[in-house]
């Protein structure tokens, strides 16, 4: 079985255990990164191919007649040309629920860093400001304490309840989360984080949450969902933490926003266009209370460790005649 996995150094930093999937594909050849040309090379005569991000389109399925299989190290399948793996039969398999611990962990740390001031105190206490103050502290942007505060939440799917559980239990927060279109308001038991969320219109979450945190799919319905009107409902000194996809955002608004005082804080860890080779309207340095981070909210080590295994499980199961993981 002649398999490869094209961009394996979007997942490993050279730090993960390939036992597994050697285990299920012996002989799988590991490419840190591939070039388009590369991609076409490498995966002629495959029967596997393996990717985590780099687009497989309906030509080079075309082009590899004896593939079987092609399996994503990630949730999204857009990179996929689903119809065209259903019409030549090939079996396409995701992974979920791989790095979910990681990113609420993310999500709750940069809470805790924009509430607590944790980068301009630290440079105060550097940079001669705290040597220079006439007392043991040092006075500055006010600290705030998020128990009893709104968490509001965009997208309760198993990255929102996850971070909704960790903010309430860790943090005492209110969850308020926004309703999907069509959807009921009140209360809604969840058996699976035993958090009975409180569902409201997405202007009503706006106006109440004091922490905003995005988990939703990029659709044409929620492209440039946060814009300069919903900017303009929050109060002014909510945060915004956005780990989910860089276009729901008008990040000009955004930087308008944070720079006119009107919105006290955002964490992005996401950008319409990754990497950022054109720049990006966040990379201003004077814009205030941002922190900005390249797409890691999910790779602490254990979540990537637990991608690869998942989809060793994946590849096994489907040789198995199984359907574990499949999306065709």
């Amino acid at each position: 079985m002649r398999a490869v996995f094209l961009d394996f150094g979007t997942v490993s930093h050279d730090d993960l255990d390939t036992a597994s999937l050697e285990r299920v594909l012996p002989g799988i050849k590991l490419y840190p990164t591939s070039t388009d040309a590369e991609v076409d090379e490498r995966i002629a005569g495959c029967e596997f191919i393996l990717t985590n991000k780099l687009q497989i389109t309906r030509a080079r399925m075309r082009a590899v007649p004896g593939l079987r299989f092609i399996g994503l190290t990630a949730t999204g399948t857009n990179n996929v040309d689903l119809e065209a793996a259903r019409e030549l039969g090939i079996a396409v398999c995701n992974i979920r629920d791989y790095c979910t611990v990681s990113v609420a962990q993310h999500v709750l740390g940069v809470m805790l860093a924009m509430t607590h001031r944790l980068r301009e105190y630290g440079q105060a206490a550097v940079d001669g400001t705290w040597s220079r103050s006439e007392q043991f502290t040092v006075p500055g942007a006010p600290i705030r304490e998020l128990s009893g505060k709104v968490l509001g939440i965009v997208g309760f799917g198993t990255l929102g309840k996850a971070v909704a559980k960790a903010a309430q239990a860790a943090l005492g927060m209110r969850i308020l989360v926004a309703e999907r279109p069509g959807g009921g308001r009140g209360r809604e038991p969840d058996t699976a984080t035993s958090i009975g969320p409180v569902r409201a219109s997405l202007d009503e979450v706006l106006r109440s949450a004091d922490v905003l945190s995005l988990h939703c799919p990029l659709t044409p319905a929620t492209t440039g969902l946060i814009g300069k009107r919903e900017l303009a409902l929050m109060k002014p000194d909510a945060l915004l933490i956005n780990t989910a996809r860089g276009a729901l955002i008008d990040l000009d608004a955004l930087v308008a926003a944070l720079r006119g005082g009107d919105l006290g804080g955002a964490a992005i860890d996401v950008l319409p266009e990754e990497p950022p080779a054109k720049g990006s309207p966040l990379f201003e340095p004077d814009i205030p209370n941002l922190i900005v981070t390249p797409h890691i909210a999910w790779a602490a080590f254990e979540a990537r460790q637990r991608a690869v295994d998942e989809l060793a499980l994946n590849i096994e199961d489907f040789l198995r005649g199984g359907r574990r993981g499949r999306v065709v």
